[in-house]
């Protein structure tokens, strides 16, 4: 072997040495925990919750192991959250605004029409507003560990093409389980129907359910354009998600753990957008081999908007005029 071959080998040793020196000096204790969430393990979420997991691992010295529960084994966003609040779970991700049954602000995040894009809303949930969101989930039995994204949700069907505001009406929706998705579905003349995640593939299947709405990674995930003719690219909410782990596991780490936990979302963060945006447009072509789609014109999405004006102003009130009246001030800078 070469001498330059040798002193490299040499240096890889002595720094996988240091590497572990440094995990086993810190104060990090031996685990294994759990991060559940809804969709595919190939799914962006998936991919993110691998990419936390690989961190976690390696930061730590291999003394923490973070075991992944995709697609939803582990129950529904429901069931998850009361697992977290337990601490029989000690991770999940989900939509933002499912938060607003515990913090009625993040509600916020559901409200239809709110962000232009997806950068448009980090700025948003990376700021003062996302930091005093997550504040709010003190006392509640979770800690917020930074915002995901799940996109931009679009409308499908089995019935007809939505090409204007009143092919929604009569459609039998499915809807996450929060107060603002059936009145804004309802508005549209929809009967929406509340169900978890998990059963909609099966609700669709024999035909419960006429429709969903979901971004397009996620519908190319769970294979619901196996069980859906038509899209309809209404992009009427955009998702953040929150990274969510237990108050109780928490309460039990020490300050070198917090902190290797805190690096490790924070990057996984910058990684899961990145992976998210990059596969909507490839998710969107292969949607499109097998369905009809079709995208909503600005004039339609704008007669959505204004019916929509009474459901976004009664949900505002739960915001509060003050952080209402800071999020449309930096939304304006930014724009």
């Amino acid at each position: 072997m070469k001498l330059n071959n040798i002193a490299v080998l040499g240096s890889a040793a002595i720094l996988a040495l240091s590497l572990a020196g440094q995990a086993s000096a810190a104060d990090i204790k031996e685990r294994t925990l759990r991060f559940s969430f809804l969709n595919a393990k190939e799914h962006p979420q998936g991919m993110g919750a691998a990419k936390f997991a690989e961190l976690v691992n390696k930061a730590s010295g291999g003394k923490i192991t973070v075991k992944l529960f995709p697609s939803g084994v582990l129950g529904g966003d429901v069931q998850t959250v009361s697992s977290i609040q337990g601490g029989t779970l000690d991770f999940t991700v989900l939509n933002a605004g499912l938060l607003s049954s515990h913090a009625k602000e993040f509600v916020l995040f559901d409200l239809p029409f709110l962000f232009n894009s997806g950068k448009e809303a980090d700025a948003i949930v990376d700021g003062p507003i996302g930091s005093k969101l997550l504040a709010k989930l003190q006392g509640k039995g979770m800690v917020g560990l930074g915002y995901w994204e799940l996109g931009f949700r679009h409308l499908t069907n089995n019935v007809r093409p939505v090409v204007k505001m009143e092919d929604i009406a009569g459609l039998k929706v499915r809807v996450v389980q929060s107060p603002l998705y059936i009145e804004m579905f309802s508005a549209l003349g929809a009967n929406p129907v509340p169900m978890p995640f998990t059963e909609l593939y099966t609700a669709l299947e024999t035909k419960a359910v006429d429709g969903q709405e979901n971004p397009e990674a996620t519908i190319l995930g769970t294979k619901l354009n196996e069980v859906q003719k038509y899209m309809t690219l209404t992009g009427h909410v955009y998702n953040p998600q929150v990274l969510l782990t237990s108050q109780k596991l928490w309460d039990q780490l020490s300050a070198d753990e917090k902190k290797l936990l805190q690096k490790a979302a924070r990057d996984a963060t910058l990684y899961q957008r990145k992976v998210n945006r990059d596969g909507a447009a490839q998710a969107l072509a292969k949607l499109k081999a097998t369905m009809k789609v079709n995208e909503l014109s600005a004039a339609e999405k704008g007669r959505i908007r204004i019916k929509l004006q009474g459901v976004t102003k009664k949900f505002s009130e739960n915001v509060g005029p003050q952080l209402m009246g800071e999020l449309n001030s930096e939304l304006a800078k930014l724009r």
